[in-house]
């Protein structure tokens, strides 16, 4: 078996004496979407296959995670999310992420 990282993919062919590559992804990763490989094989003789193909699809699975912090009306961190009464407030989610795609939307609810 023949391991590559899937830098050495993206970069150009890759030959091997295996019949199966395991691509590994410690740094770059396949973004969401489809990718298609293509695979051609030589017999002893010289002779070359027609490509075979695949597309692999990478799909989202893993939710988002939503982070929100309390700011006064200058903008400044509220430590202990307390505000005077009467006094505006910013409620940032600036730091949520989704490790998959990028957060499109955001729902803000009171909810007590």
């Amino acid at each position: 078996m023949s391991i590559k990282k899937l830098e050495e993919i993206i970069a150009g062919p890759i030959k091997t004496d295996d019949a199966t590559l395991t691509i590994q992804m410690p740094g770059e990763k396949l973004k969401v979407g489809g990718h298609t490989f293509q695979l051609q094989v030589a017999d002893d003789s010289g002779n070359v296959s027609v490509p075979a193909t695949v597309m692999l699809i990478v799909v989202d699975t893993q939710a988002p995670t939503a982070v929100m912090i309390a700011r006064d009306e200058q903008g400044n961190i509220l430590s202990d999310n307390r505000i005077p009464f009467g006094s505006g407030f910013i409620l940032d989610a600036k730091r949520s992420v989704d490790i998959g795609g990028s957060i499109v939307s955001y729902t803000w609810t009171m909810v007590a």
